[in-house]
């Protein structure tokens, strides 16, 4: 395993509540920060790539069911947003650890000059020892603006800060030679060196859970962002947050997109031609 410098990690909104409420789950949102807090003590630079704030939203207003309504869902982010970051700096706080709130939106990303902006902030950011906390923007992204999930969104991130290492906490162990959950047989790809069609085939148009937006292949595609800006990329099961720490230390979890740096990749076309 490499020794990485910069780290970034993405976890969705089923990891962050409870599955029977949607109510937030503080005892993993604990275990998660002090997990970050530790490999920030360790030198590394870390960033958070929270999802979760339509869902804590709805939770707080005691919505039953997910918003489909765009009014509704950014009316719930905005209230949601604002509880989970309060609840992050509460808890980075216990650490001694200082946190920063990013929201960003596609714009952010499109637009040379905020593009450019978002970076040294970030880069400023990580000089400073803050561990940055980014959403997206969810309250006043238009739908031809936004990212669409979390897993294109921190890929995109790991890009525009030059991260190392991209780790996906999901509510699968990694990617399978088959959907796991009809087919028994199905096997865990340890190692993925070259995006090609066969491994791109094995999304099958899976969607996430009914809490999160991202399915698995949403990932191939932010494995696709990120190991074209040369990052590592991690899928690992964000049940137990403690994963993270165990890939740090060079334990082999989940399936691992290695590293390919591709010279031809530019950030800014692939964001116009693949979110259009």
């Amino acid at each position: 395993m490499k020794e990485y410098k910069r780290v970034v990690i993405k976890i969705g909104s089923s990891s962050l509540t409870h599955e029977k409420t949607g109510s937030i789950n503080f005892a993993k949102m604990e275990r998660l920060v002090r997990a970050l807090c530790d490999i920030r003590n360790q030198g590394m630079d870390v960033c958070l790539v929270s999802s979760g704030a339509i869902a804590v939203g709805k939770d707080a207003i005691s919505l039953k069911e997910r918003p489909t309504d765009i009014s509704v869902k950014q009316a719930c982010a905005a209230v949601g947003q604002a509880r989970l970051m309060m609840t992050y700096q509460k808890l980075f706080g216990e650490y001694n650890q200082v946190t920063g709130q990013v929201l960003m939106t596609k714009y952010t990303m499109v637009n040379p000059k905020s593009r450019s902006n978002a970076k040294n902030t970030f880069e400023e950011l990580f000089a400073l020892g803050v561990i940055p906390v980014v959403n997206e923007n969810d309250t006043v992204s238009t739908y031809e603006m936004r990212f669409g999930d979390n897993d294109t969104l921190s890929a995109l991130v790991a890009s525009l800060v030059g991260a190392d290492l991209l780790i996906l906490l999901s509510d699968i162990d990694g990617l399978y030679t088959d959907d796991p959950h009809k087919n028994p047989e199905a096997e865990i790809i340890p190692d993925v060196y070259e995006i090609d069609d066969d491994i791109l085939g094995m999304a099958k148009g899976s969607t996430g859970s009914n809490v999160g937006t991202g399915g698995m292949a949403t990932k191939l595609a932010a494995a696709k962002i990120a190991t074209c800006s040369g990052a590592d990329m991690i899928i690992a099961n964000g049940e137990d947050v403690s994963v993270i720490e165990d890939i740090v230390r060079g334990i082999k979890i989940g399936t691992q997109f290695h590293a390919n740096e591709n010279a031809e990749f530019n950030l800014e076309d692939y964001i116009m031609e693949s979110m259009d």
